[in-house]
């Protein structure tokens, strides 16, 4: 096609959700289109899959896939609140609701779906809604102020991210399943079973097999849900989410074809019943079959847009496995999960303990895998998703694929054995060939393969593959491998700490600003705000640090499994004054708190609620005592023994060093946690060498051990220097960690990145005790400024009222969850288990009332 005759192409496209707009992505590429967009909605497309984050402090610009200046920039028109009502396929005319007429030479019905609402007399009274788009939101979150008990009814995928919507609202949340059990399409019978486990666990009542009859007014709740076996559930707010339907009325009121259960028939190149009309997403129909994820959609909307470019590109179906995490749980599902094929025979790997079920379908020869089930832990999920889709040979072992290592050598899949089929990205169908396709016409980084294959920009998921498939590439080639943080910057960690300090940038609006694009994600915005504390140590809860901040340290304290979070008071080097311990002991009985010695000799506090932590805190300031950053990738303890002062065998004053130590670093922000000991002599009472930072005390002075580790790799540390004076430990100190905080990735520790390091621990002998870099003035400086500006984060949160204003356990309310419930052993509280709750009439059961003797 000429681009002449492309300049007169007039493309309309009706719907703006995420395959509509992606739909616009590809064809703008092309500027010789006139692409017109007509949205229904009052805002441009957003982030529909993530819609739950509203409720847990998302805007509406935080999940917004464009803006007015993009489009605007691409040359695109758009018109919101334009619904289109009419097709007149004779004149190539639209036109909106408002009267509004446009010309297309190319039509594209991107209308997307709709909730399907049951047919249960009560379906339409007030407090009754669905969960689709962000006005449906507004209208949950309106609801829910005014109740306390929220049903969803549907236990697929979207019913449960409804769920968690309803749950982040503060309401006693329950799920209400037609089906046995809870995402039956995707699990197994025992997938769904521990996923029901462990979402019930997460304080969500479900209720399967329950077929509602009606809705009618209840007595203690606005609604009663009246069900087919005879028991009833009451609830203020109920949330239907029991599947799609699509919206195709401009295909059945204006001649196109439509399937017989609903759908607009489109072909391979995703054309209707009229050549020049296209329909993608949730609104078309394929081989009689609807799909439901964003991932087929993004699919077709390539393939419209180049079919209309005059490319040759066919939709042929799409892979409908999916990995996600739903309230927190890891579920996965690959190809025939319920082992449906013909002589398959399955693996399953099943762990109660830790909730994990994993479940592997194999061919009858065992040699070919046709689908998994993964609930609990995802960790294979890419490795066995290519086994699946590439028709890759299992191993001699194939259980092996899911079993935990327990030490021996788990079989890997290489990505230099994939074959360039392969898909990579799901959700933008790129393929391993796309990736090296890219690297051959000069890609020479991952952000680059991103910007040209788009590979990763949808849910994410792949980013690991992609990365391992490109850094693959590279290194055929003889290329450097770059080490980008994310798709926002073509920058490393490391790479983004040096601009940051070398241009002064203060917050992440200025640094994406001048040196990425986007609006950020979990990755890069944790990571920037570490890096800023680390250079400038602002307080972290000020409001342009606010949203780069996690859960633990948005409200400066570990939240635990049943949503309390524990207080632990900075003790240095395990040392307490009888009048502290006094008032820590006082503060754990008033507020009825568990308390704990923990490993790093400090005294942990658990059970707080959030709206308690001011009061509690406010009470430990008072009494001289200071966060202890248990929530923070900082400094945390620093372990000792008591040393030369008591111990007759101690040779020099551990304790005195240790509290010296841990005055100096504490609040350093860092990639990782820091733990450090101090032994008064070489039996080693405090286990220093496990320790990132190790010090044990000699008859000469100090010796210095780095990088050990304790957890789930233990490492022993190595020994750094030998016989050192305190002046010269605490140097060595200083320039170790600072270096460490400048160059090491995210969430490394220091026994990973100094193993990664290129000649590991000779070189840094070389940079901190010779000055092999010339920059050992410029660390100690930078160590000094932060211990110079250090500030107890709690002192300054309960001096603020107006950041106290966060520290409540609802967003819209002030009531207490009464979901946190607490039983008695061993003389302290500890969470109550389900069974407990329910036996305490803390949770609304469903009542049969069949064995009621009417009155």
């Amino acid at each position: 096609m000429s681009a002449d005759t492309q300049s007169t192409q007039n493309i309309v496209v009706v719907g703006n959700g995420m395959v509509g707009h992606h739909f616009v992505e590809q064809l703008s590429q092309n500027s010789n289109y006139n692409i017109t967009v007509l949205s229904a909605e009052s805002r441009l497309a957003y982030d529909r899959v993530h819609l739950s984050e509203y409720f847990s402090g998302k805007t509406a610009d935080d999940l917004a896939l464009t803006t007015p200046e993009v489009y605007q920039q691409l040359g695109v028109n758009f018109y919101l609140d334009a619904k289109v009502t009419t097709i007149d396929k004779s004149r190539k005319v639209v036109t909106t609701e408002q009267g509004e007429s446009y010309s297309y030479d190319k039509l594209v019905l991107a209308t997307g779906s709709y909730p399907f609402v049951p047919p249960i007399p009560g379906k339409e009274r007030e407090h009754c809604l669905v969960y689709r788009t962000i006005d449906d939101l507004d209208a949950i979150q309106a609801s829910a102020n005014t109740g306390k008990t929220g049903v969803v009814v549907g236990g697929g995928l979207l019913g449960l991210e409804a769920a968690n919507a309803l749950k982040e609202l503060g309401l006693d949340t329950h799920v209400v399943e037609f089906a046995p059990q809870l995402m039956g399409v995707q699990l197994d019978q025992a997938g769904g079973q521990q996923l029901r486990k462990m979402i019930e666990e997460l304080g969500v009542t479900v209720h399967t097999e329950k077929a509602t009859n009606v809705i009618t007014d209840g007595e203690s709740s606005v609604h009663k849900m009246e069900f087919a076996d005879g028991t009833h559930l009451e609830t203020d707010l109920i949330l239907f989410s029991a599947g799609i339907r699509p919206y195709d009325n401009l295909a059945r009121e204006f001649d196109l074809a439509v399937g017989e259960r609903g759908g607009i028939v489109v072909n391979n190149q995703c054309q209707t019943s009229d050549e020049d009309i296209y329909a993608i997403g949730e609104c078309a129909l394929w081989n009689n079959f609807i799909f439901g994820l964003v991932a087929p959609g993004y699919t077709m909307a390539k393939v419209a847009a180049s079919h209309i470019d005059g490319g040759e590109e066919s939709f042929t179906g799409a892979d409908m496995s999916t990995k996600l995490k739903l309230m927190g749980v890891e579920v996965g599902s690959i190809g025939d999960a319920h082992a449906r094929t013909p002589g398959a025979q399955s693996y399953t790997y099943q762990n109660e303990r830790d909730n994990v079920y994993k479940k592997m379908v194999v061919s009858q020869d065992g040699k070919t895998l046709l689908g998994a089930v993964l609930v609990g832990d995802t960790s294979e999920y890419d490795s066995l998703l290519q086994y699946a889709l590439n028709g890759i040979e299992l191993p001699e072992n194939p259980d092996a694929l899911i079993l935990p290592s327990n030490g021996g050598e788990k079989p890997t899949l290489g990505v230099d054995s994939l074959p360039d089929t392969a898909t990579i990205c799901s959700c933008l169908n790129v393929t391993k060939g796309d990736i090296v396709a890219a690297v051959d016409a000069g890609a020479t980084d991952v952000g680059a393969i991103k910007s040209v294959t788009k590979a990763s920009t949808g849910c994410g998921g792949c980013s690991a593959l992609l990365k391992n498939v490109a850094e693959n590439e590279f290194a055929k080639r003889g290329l450097e491998v770059k080490k980008d943080i994310c798709s926002h910057f073509v920058y490393s960690r490391t790479e983004l700490f040096h601009i940051i300090k070398a241009e002064k940038i203060k917050n992440f609006d200025t640094l994406i600003a001048k040196h990425g694009k986007g609006m950020g994600c979990e990755i890069c915005k944790p990571a920037v705000g570490s890096i800023l504390a680390s250079v400038y140590n602002d307080y972290i809860l000020q409001d342009d640090h606010l949203h780069l901040q996690d859960t633990n340290d948005t409200y400066l304290g570990n939240m635990q499994k049943d949503g309390t979070y524990s207080v632990v008071p900075r003790m240095p080097g395990g040392e307490v004054t009888p009048e502290k311990l006094i008032v820590i002991g006082e503060v754990a009985k008033e507020y009825n708190l568990y308390t704990k010695v923990t490993g790093g000799q400090r005294i942990d506090l658990f059970g707080a609620r959030v709206d308690q932590l001011p009061a509690i805190w406010k009470r430990l300031i008072d009494a001289g005592m200071e966060t202890g950053h248990a929530y923070g990738k900082s400094l945390r303890t620093v372990k000792s023994c008591v040393g030369s002062t008591w111990c007759r065998y101690g040779v020099q004053d551990s304790m005195s060093m240790a509290i010296f130590l841990e005055e100096r670093y504490k609040g350093l922000r860092s990639p990782h946690k820091i733990k450090f000991a101090v032994s008064g002599c070489t039996r080693e009472c405090a286990e220093a060498q496990s320790k990132d930072i190790g010090v044990i005390a000699t008859e000469n002075g100090w010796n210095l051990y780095v990088s050990g580790n304790g957890g789930m790799k233990p490492r022993h540390g190595d020994l750094f220097a030998t016989d050192l004076d305190d002046a010269t430990l605490i140097k060595y100190i200083d320039r170790y960690l600072m270096f460490y905080v400048r160059m090491a990735d995210r969430l490394q520790r220091t026994s990973v990145w100094l193993e990664s390091l290129e000649g590991g621990l000779e070189y840094m002998q070389k940079v901190v005790k010779d000055d092999h870099l010339g920059i050992n003035d410029e660390l100690e400086r930078q160590m000094d400024a932060v211990v110079a500006t250090y500030q107890c984060e709690w002192k300054t949160t309960v001096e603020s009222p107006e950041k106290l204003k966060r520290f409540r356990q609802f967003v819209n309310s002030d009531k207490q969850d009464e979901n946190i419930q607490f039983v008695t052993e061993r003389e302290q509280i500890r969470p109550a288990t389900l069974t407990e709750k329910a036996a305490n009439g803390l949770l609304i059961e469903t009542v049969d009332v069949t064995a009621v003797e009417p009155a």
